[in-house]
């Protein structure tokens, strides 16, 4: 799947409050079956069902994925520490917005 069709499908899905199966997240975010596993397993994503076959991920999953695997690409982090990067940065978000409407 090329590139522009991945951001194209990307966005349509994020406009929506959809979710996705597994296959749908390894396909948008061009990932096996076992990385996201890998990617569940240290809380880069949590999704909802207790099987992979059930499993359904929010929309905002792909967002999220594709970070963790820049952090990972691009500075060598681990998947641990692409979890931990992950959620300070949304915290620092909800920091940033809070201060805003002050």
């Amino acid at each position: 799947m090329s590139d522009e069709l991945r951001e194209l499908l990307a966005a349509e899905i994020l406009d929506e409050d959809g979710e996705l199966s597994l296959a749908d997240l390894c396909r948008m975010c061009d990932l096996s079956t076992e990385q996201v596993y890998e990617l569940v397993e240290y809380g880069v994503v949590e999704p909802r069902g207790q099987q992979p076959g059930q499993w359904r991920f929010r929309a905002v999953s792909v967002r999220r994925v594709r970070c963790a695997v820049r952090l990972q690409r691009d500075l060598g982090v681990n998947t641990a520490g692409a979890a931990l990067a992950l959620d300070l940065l949304e915290e620092l978000q909800q920091l940033r917005t809070l201060a805003r409407h002050r």
